[in-house]
């Protein structure tokens, strides 16, 4: 008989993968924090998403552990939260665990009062000690003994932990210190700083895609005649479509590279990547006339439709790197497997060009062994040989016989603004039509199933999600709308995002210091209201409100949109004057908001 959990009526995918884990798991509600004041326990929060490796790890470890869930049930009420459905939940304690261990990531297990005060954060847990990581075992005892014993001493440390928090959310901000000449070329300072001029990107490893980094610095480049600038920026473009980062067989980029050369990606595919990096070589293209540059554009877009677009023209969330148990089986292979598949001169001339090995070249992560698999990548620079383009066809042919990864088909607001955003830039830079419909499509789905007056939900899968419309669905889609209107000159497209905008203004802007809040007004406040304040693997919230807004001033001669605008750069001054390479979206906005400083 399969076991089944509160989380089985839920619509989440990562929740539903959770629904029989025998783990008494119970989603985010007000109920649930009753039921621990009821029992007096503590709560465990285990925030994660779908597509998630590591959160399928700690699953497979310890929740699906019958007498680890056991000892969970005993202690804690459990509660699964997906950050991709409840994004003001995630950053509320992801900043408790920032704050507590200095890092952040997923999965993100947080133990709280009933009253949902932290006192305890970290990411991936062992079922067992190891290599100096307390295992969740032992934490659960050590949790319930502190409960037990000393539940003063706690719930000293969550009153603590939770004003620590609150402080962190204290505005600061000063509008006579705005320079935008100033701020633009510390931002491009940084960004040189960082850049490695051996393989491109930025830093070491992990190394991640970074687009808006990229946009920022075409676009200042374009502006200020910045060849650096430029150079770092195609650098790195090239070296991204060459490594193991780009699907070379089904196209599209995975999250991020483990390592400095970008060959070994961390296997998931993100729709919010391939919305930012088709935007980024769509500009690249646009300034350099070079078809190196739209033809990655294309097919980015082309894999999107082809992968990831929902019936109903809007777009799903993600492939997972994992398949058949296994972190990127789905995207390697073995060198018997391309002898089977392929002639020998086939094989001569894939194997040459793609770097393929016969023990392999894929090492696991974890133990940096070979794996006999091998990631198709090419040497940066290299010319495509004549018939590799049929090759490809034919192994792609053949991996769409395999097992595919997880999709997760969550339809959420602000992730579909970014691809319109995307694909009507394609469309109009490109001459291609199908990407223009495409984006109207999708435009067409969120306004019909996720707007109602102006106001926003946050997604959509079988019917709405619990969460209301967050700021980044907001400013996401408003971006959208104007890269529409742009490619169609359809002024509807301008009204609706006029008509969104001011619903921004009044659900999330803080009026007294400035900025925006993450979640609306008229929404849950999760301990408090946290204002994203830095850009991390896309802009954030701020970012790109300074962004449509200062558009949509100029578009419309809207002065109330350039002072919010102004009111929101004045409150990230501190952030854009001593690190400005943290809000690189906003900073990118200033040469034009500030066009005489």
């Amino acid at each position: 008989m399969q076991l089944t959990n509160a989380l089985a009526n839920e619509k989440s995918p990562y929740l539903l993968q959770h629904a029989h884990n025998p783990v008494q798991w119970r989603p985010w509600s007000e109920q649930a924090f009753e039921l621990a004041k009821l029992e007096d326990k503590p709560v465990l929060v285990s925030i994660g998403y779908s597509t998630c490796h590591w959160c399928h790890v700690m699953e497979r470890e310890s929740f699906e552990n019958e007498d680890i869930a056991r000892l969970l049930n005993d202690t804690f009420i459990c509660i699964k939260v997906d950050r991709e459905e409840r994004p003001d939940i995630d950053a509320v304690y992801m900043n408790v665990c920032q704050l507590l261990t200095g890092s952040g990531g997923w999965p993100l297990n947080v133990v709280v009062t009933p009253d949902r005060q932290p006192f305890f954060a970290s990411t991936y847990i062992p079922p067992e000690s190891r290599f100096g990581r307390l295992g969740l075992t032992e934490l659960t005892n050590r949790v319930s003994e502190l409960w037990r014993n000393e539940r003063k001493n706690v719930q000293e440390s969550a009153e603590s932990i939770t004003l620590a928090l609150r402080n962190m959310e204290t505005p600061a901000g000063d509008s006579d210190r705005i320079n935008a000449r100033e701020i633009t070329q510390q931002a491009c300072a940084s960004l040189a700083e960082a850049f490695d001029d051996t393989h491109g990107g930025f830093g070491q490893a992990p190394k991640f895609p970074s687009a808006h980094s990229l946009l920022f610095l075409l676009g200042h480049a374009n502006r200020q005649d910045d060849q650096n600038a430029e150079d770092m920026t195609l650098q790195t473009l090239r070296a991204m479509r060459a490594g193991g980062i780009w699907d070379h067989i089904g196209f599209g980029f995975h999250r991020y590279s483990t390592d400095k050369r970008w060959l070994l990606p961390h296997f998931e595919k993100m729709l919010y990547d391939q919305s930012m990096l088709a935007l980024a070589y769509l500009e690249a293209w646009q300034q350099t006339k070079s078809d190196e540059f739209a033809d990655t554009a294309r097919r980015i877009l082309g894999y999107v439709l082809r992968d990831m677009r929902d019936a109903g023209g809007a777009f799903y969330m993600a492939e997972d790197a994992d398949s058949e148990g296994e972190e990127g089986l789905f995207y390697t292979w073995t060198m018997s497997e391309l002898q089977d598949h392929l002639s020998p001169v086939e094989t001569e001339l894939f194997c040459g060009h793609y770097n393929i090995k016969p023990k392999g070249n894929f090492h696991d992560e974890a133990t940096g062994r070979l794996t006999g698999r091998n990631i198709p990548h090419e040497t940066p620079g290299s010319n495509a040989p004549a018939g590799l383009a049929s090759i490809r066809k034919k192994l792609y042919t053949q991996r769409e016989t395999r097992i595919r990864p997880h999709l997760d088909d969550k339809i959420l607001t602000d992730m579909n603004g970014l691809m319109i955003a995307a694909l009507a830039r394609g469309g109009r830079t490109l001459g291609h039509g199908e990407f223009t419909d495409a984006a109207l499509n999708a435009t067409n789905f969120i306004l019909e199933k996720l707007h109602r007056n102006g106001t926003l939900r946050h997604g959509y899968r079988q019917g709405l999600l619990r969460a209301p419309g967050m700021l980044d669905d907001y400013a996401f889609l408003i971006w959208g709308l104007l890269e529409l209107h742009t490619a169609t000159d359809d002024t509807a497209h301008l009204e609706t995002a006029e008509s969104i905008a001011r619903t921004m203004l009044e659900e999330f802007e803080d009026r007294e210091h400035g900025g925006f809040f993450l979640a609306p007004a008229s929404g849950e406040t999760v301990l408090v209201r946290t204002k994203p304040g830095h850009d991390g693997a896309i802009p954030c919230g701020n970012s790109v409100a300074v962004h449509v807004l200062a558009r949509l001033g100029r578009l419309l001669d809207r002065a109330d949109f350039l002072r919010a605008a102004q009111r929101c750069v004045a409150w990230a001054s501190k952030t854009l004057g001593t690190a400005p390479h943290s809000l690189l979206h906003m900073v990118a906005a200033l040469e034009d908001l500030y066009p005489d400083e």
